[in-house]
């Protein structure tokens, strides 16, 4: 425990965003308007008084109620959540065994059967593309879906990102969806949208605003004028390229976790502000190892998530999930990597659809990636425990931007070889509305 509390505390202490550098211009925003599909409208969820809830305590074997997800045109949950009771034991979806056999670049992994074995470097050609859709078509009309890789990568402003571009539109062409943060700097994701906007595809773009005035809100306000007072320093600065139908935003990071009623509140506030001004919004940027389960169970924090869950492509819970040791992934596994779990348990026991949620930094340690073999067995690892829950939208690669250390090269050289994993593996997951359960022994590393 008390090392794990140290690395916590090592990785809030480091993992500071850099300061902004000077970009190249980016091209003027289009004129016409986006040709994406329109969001739909928020649901408002009315206030209600919850009564009092039993605190959750995890528990790694067993699986959680198997209700249906959310969805935009998502029931409203009723007005008061009754005490959560047990639910009945849920068989594990047969999407794979519990313990990872074989990763390898081969064009199919069928139903997850094990992982693929690793290769120090990528193919010498590119890998097949697999045809996406008639596999869905094929799973579907066996009443399984089809679940992506969905590992993808976070930039900056400088850094290296060379061959990002072609991994976007590599997997942009063969319909697989592609998940990228950027901070401060909008080139990577203007770049993206215009992508996504052409294709239709369900590419996940989420942009944030570092420095001291951005990363976390005024603690010494009510927490309903600390949402005002920092949603207006981040719309003010949101880069007039960007499109808000399409590009998620995030406006806090890493916050402290001792405030959490605080948070929940100031989350409340900040999303009926995004609601309302037409913003995609992620909230929280919980550290990886935060927050305790406890702090998703204050009748704030509950009232927050069936807002979020009522409006899954409007709002969004961001966390981080790191290792924090390169040559470990799954160390204290669920408990850094895998945490989203004890959020998904804690929904399905209240009653509450689970939420959208934006894995916006992931990996190993602040300043160092494995070698590229190990690198991707993780990476396939950590696929084939998101695949089965389309709720988690993706997880972004740190880091490919400037600062600590040399990351950026050490990332830059997953590029190509994650690009053809993408392109050349799968997994079948449940057709809504059925859902996997929470089953956290059946994916440890």
């Amino acid at each position: 425990m008390l090392a794990g509390l140290l690395a916590v505390c090592l990785l809030a202490a480091c993992q500071r965003q850099p300061d902004p550098a000077t970009s190249t211009p980016l091209p003027p925003p289009p004129t016409t308007g986006s040709s994406a599909t329109p969001m739909p409208p928020a649901v408002v969820v009315t206030t209600t008084t919850l009564p009092d809830q039993p605190v959750y305590t995890p528990v790694v074997a067993e699986a959680a109620t198997t209700t249906a997800e959310g969805n935009p045109a998502a029931t409203l949950p009723p007005p008061a959540y009754p005490a959560p009771s047990q639910p009945p034991p849920a068989q594990p979806y047969p999407a794979g065994t519990p313990t990872p056999a074989a990763l390898s670049l081969l064009p199919i992994i069928r139903g997850g059967a094990g992982l693929p074995e690793p290769t120090g470097t990528p193919p010498p050609t590119p890998t097949p593309t697999i045809d996406f859709r008639a596999v869905r078509a094929e799973l579907q009309a066996n009443g399984e879906d089809l679940g992506f890789v969905k590992i993808g990568f976070h930039v900056g402003p400088g850094g290296n990102t060379n061959g990002l571009g072609n991994w976007l539109r590599r997997l942009d062409a063969a319909g697989v969806p592609f998940f990228l943060k950027s901070v401060d700097n909008a080139g990577p994701l203007y770049e993206a949208q215009q992508i996504m906007a052409a294709s239709g595809i369900p590419h996940t773009l989420v942009y944030r605003t570092s420095g001291p005035d951005y990363d976390v809100p005024d603690y010494s306000l009510p927490p309903e004028q600390a949402a005002q007072q920092h949603w207006a320093k981040h719309i003010a600065v949101f880069p007039a390229e960007l499109d808000r139908n399409l590009v998620w935003l995030e406006t806090i990071n890493e916050v402290d976790a001792n405030r959490s009623e605080w948070l929940a509140r100031f989350s409340l506030a900040t999303a009926r502000l995004a609601l309302a001004d037409g913003y995609r919004w992620a909230a929280f940027g919980w550290a990886s190892g935060e927050p305790e389960p406890q702090d998703w169970q204050s009748p704030a924090m509950l009232e927050f998530l069936r807002l979020v869950a009522a409006n899954p492509d409007r709002l969004a819970i961001a966390l981080h999930e790191y290792s924090y040791l390169a040559d470990n992934i799954g160390h204290e596994y669920p408990h850094k990597i895998g945490r989203f779990q004890d959020l998904f348990q804690i929904c399905d026991q209240y009653g509450i659809p689970r939420p959208t949620v934006l894995i916006t930094e992931w990996g190993w340690a602040y300043q160092n990636v494995p070698p590229v073999d190990a690198a991707l067995a993780d990476i396939a690892w950590a696929s084939r425990l998101y695949a089965p829950y389309p709720q988690v939208r993706g997880a972004a690669i740190w880091y490919l931007g400037p600062g600590f250390g040399d990351i950026a090269d050490q990332a830059q050289q997953l590029i190509a070889p994650l690009t053809e994993y993408a392109l050349g593996n799968y997994f079948r997951i449940p057709l809504p509305p059925a859902q996997a359960p929470i089953t956290p022994a059946q994916y440890a590393p």
